[in-house]
Order: structure tokens, then sequence, then C-alpha cells
């Protein structure tokens, strides 16, 4: 076991441990038991430490006091390989705006890089969590920061998959055009469709969410590194003369290498303690996935629905048999894959309203509750990214229709009716259907007499 102790007091840690004091206080305080803060978050913030460092190191003059960052930036590409991923203990949801996990990721890295340098884990004269990783930064613009890089990440992904989903069902459109079918509304039989363009209506639906989810990535783009605790660029060590300049010049390089390093054309903010303070981009991002997480919903809700029976239901389309469906009735197949996608479209909606709360209860210069909407926003991504997947290769490739079943719902109908009203007019329609029983053959016959 090893000692570190800061302004509270002294805790013991492991010595494997590569988190520090400040993480084993944030673990015994918000011991949730809920889940881990998400790994795209880790990662995220490992882009920005690792960002700084390469800053610092290149405009540090004097080269020993240089070897630090490189060690800094030696482990954070160890991080970024998947090592250690089990050092980042605490849970999504912690006061203080993200305090603990920035702490949580400033301590490992550092204790890494004192491995890598030779030493010993609390090592920390030789390389500081707080004085080499974070210097120049805050919680309050890394955090934001990594937020935004790992949702663009992730919307880059989901976009792509809705393409693919989009692909699949204007294949389904092509492949089905020629069947016909009855077209229902307020679930009643209403006019003949085909089951291609009912296809053809999700394919338009997931357009519309791929473009949006495309576009939004241009509000995330604005980041306010380097504006530290509020936005105004304060220098943290409070020095002046050279220190000074060479924090200035981190302010502008730190963006560049950040670009590069992950692939996106972040910008600076043109007014960082807007960044700072105010959330309402991820609550524009999360209403964009309550979107598509209500069009997913949709069109499974009509796939489960076209698909029930065997015998007793719609039968107008076969999705894959995937597994058992009853441990007492043999031989039922259930619609596991559109019943997965609604419950995972009703907890993004539910992640949207907590998004909505947790940005609208920020106060001033900070938004204290910043884990919750990072949690639930990436959440959402990460739900939505695999379920439009699954949704595709599992339900929407895999289907077949049911032509003979389709032409049997329809003939069973009157829905042919509808097209006889220009000749002959609604209330004349609705009186012959009503005389006829409601039976389609006489109703077809009484119609053309009445034609003649």
């Amino acid at each position: 076991m090893r000692v570190e102790k800061d302004f509270l007091g002294e805790m013991a840690l492991p010595d494997e441990a590569l988190y520090g004091i400040q993480t084993l206080r944030a673990k015994d305080n918000f011991a949730l038991e809920y889940k881990k803060t998400h790994p795209q978050l880790i990662r995220a913030m490992i882009l920005v430490k690792k960002a700084a460092a390469l800053t610092y190191g290149s405009l540090e003059p004097n080269p020993e006091q240089a070897k630090p960052y490189r060690a800094i930036v030696s482990a954070c590409d160890r991080l970024l390989a998947g090592e250690e991923a089990d050092m980042f203990i605490l849970d999504a949801l912690q006061g203080g705006a993200g305090t603990s996990t920035n702490m949580n990721v400033n301590e490992v890295i550092a204790n890494l890089a004192l491995r890598i340098l030779g030493e010993v884990p609390g090592t920390y004269e030789v390389v500081h969590p707080l004085d080499q990783v974070n210097r120049g930064q805050s919680t309050n613009d890394v955090y934001p920061t990594a937020l935004r890089i790992a949702a663009i990440t992730l919307l880059r992904d989901l976009s792509g998959s809705c393409a693919k989903l989009q692909e699949a069902l204007q294949k389904k459109e092509l492949e089905f055009e020629g069947i016909k079918k009855l077209g229902r509304t307020e679930l009643m039989d209403a006019v003949p469709v085909t089951l291609g363009s009912e296809f053809g209506a999700y394919a338009q639906a997931i357009a519309r969410d791929r473009w949006r989810l495309y576009k939004i990535e241009e509000r995330l783009r604005q980041i306010n590194l380097g504006g530290t605790a509020v936005g105004l660029s304060l220098d943290r060590t409070g020095k002046v003369g050279e220190t000074m300049k060479l924090e200035r010049k981190y302010r502008f390089t730190v963006l560049e290498t950040l670009r590069e390093l992950t692939g996106i054309g972040l910008a600076a903010a043109e007014y960082p303690m807007d960044i700072t303070q105010n959330q309402d981009v991820f609550v524009e991002v999360s209403g964009l996935l309550k979107a598509l997480a209500v069009n997913m919903m949709k069109i499974a809700g009509d796939l489960r629905l076209m698909n029930s029976g065997p015998r007793g239901g719609l039968g107008e389309i076969k999705l894959a048999p995937l597994q058992m469906g009853s441990t007492i009735m043999p031989g039922k197949v259930n619609p596991v894959i559109p019943e997965m996608i609604i419950q995972s479209a009703i907890r993004v909606q539910a992640n949207d309203y907590a998004i909505t709360v947790a940005a609208s209860q920020g106060e001033f210069e900070l938004n204290p509750f910043l884990p919750l909407i990072a949690d639930a926003l990436l959440e959402s991504l990460s739900l939505l990214n695999r379920g439009v997947f699954l949704f595709r290769t599992k339900c929407v490739e895999l289907l077949a229709p049911d032509p003979e079943r389709c032409t049997a719902h329809l003939h069973a109908s009157y829905a042919f009716a509808a097209a006889w009203v220009p000749h002959l007019g609604y209330d004349k329609v609705s009186a012959i259907i009503a005389e006829c029983g409601g039976e389609p053959l006489r109703i077809k016959k009484a119609l053309e007499v009445y034609a003649q």
C-alpha cells in the first residue's frame, strides 16, 4: 500500500493503483453503483490531455522540463490503445461538474507516466496530476470539450449506420413494389397501397434522420478548451512574464494539435464563457436523437404488427425466426428485434428529458449537472448506434413478404370503394356500403350497377 495526502488528510491506496487520492475519495462519495463513466468520454479526455502535453512539450524551452510531457504523451498512447482501462473506476453520476472524472484521468495518466520514467506511482514531484497533466486546463473546459469530441465520434458512426439502414429499406421498397396490400389508417381499412411504398416511406424518414445527424456536428465543433474555469482564459498559476507568454502560446497551439489527433474540424468558441455555462447544444443534439428514436419506434411497431400471427394476425411479412418465444407454448416465435428497438427508443426519449432538465439547471458560469448530460447523451448515441445496426442486420434485411396474405386482406376489404367517390359522391358510396352489409363482392357489383 502507498499513502497519498491532500489538504483533507491521508488515504491508503493499493500499490498497483494508477488512480490517486482524489479518485479514491470520489469513488467513496459517489458510490451509486449505477454504471461507470462512458468509455468514449474517458477516451476523449485522454486525447485532450495528450494534446496539452504535446503542446507544452513543444513549447517548453528547457529539454529537462519537457521530459515529463513526453512521458505523459506515452502514457496517453498506452491508454488509448486500451491498456489499464480498469483504472477508470468512477460512477457516471457525480457532483462537482465532472471534476472527479477529470482527476481520475489526470491521476491515471500521471502515475502511468511515472512508471514509464521508472518511478513508482505517487511520486508526484516528478510528474504531477495537476501541475503537468492538467496544466493550463480546468474541468470546466476539458469536460465539455471531451464530451463534444465523444459525441461527434459517435454521431459519425450513427449517421453512417442510418445510411445503411436507409439503403436496406430502399432495397425492400424496390423488391416489394409489385405487392399490393391493404393500407390502414388508425388501424382501420383505408385504401390500397403497395408493400414497397410503405418501406419507401420508412426510408424517407431515416434519410431525414441521417441528414439531421450529419448537420448537427457543426454545432459541436466549437470548444472552450483554453478557457479554463469560466471561459476567460486565465492562467491558473497566476504567474507572469515568460510563463504567461507560454500559456498564451499554449491556447493557440493546443487546438490545432487536438484537431490533428481527433480528425475533427474543431474551432475555438467565439465566446468561451457561453460554451462553459450554457449546455443547450446538447439539448439540440438529444432532440435529434429523439427524432430518430421516434422513427425507429414507429417502423419497428409497424413491422411487429405486419408480422403478427402466424395464423391469427396480419401476417403480411415474416420476420426471421431468431429464438424460442415461449417456455410454455411450443413453436411460438416473437418479434424480439422490433421489441428491443422500441425499448431502446423509449430509453432515448427518457434520456432526452433528463438532458433537458439538467441543461436548464445550470447557475451563472457553470452547469454542475454536466455528468448527467454526458451520461444520458452518450448512452443514447450508443443505444442508437447498436440498435440501428441490429435492426438492419437482424430484422430489415432478413424479413420476407407474404404476398398471398397481403392479397387476401386487400380482397377481404372494401378499400376500393374510395375510388368511386369522385363518380358517385361520398354519401352515395357510403349508402351502398351500408346496404351491402360491408361485403366486398356485393359492394363492388352494386357500385358498377350505379355507375352505368
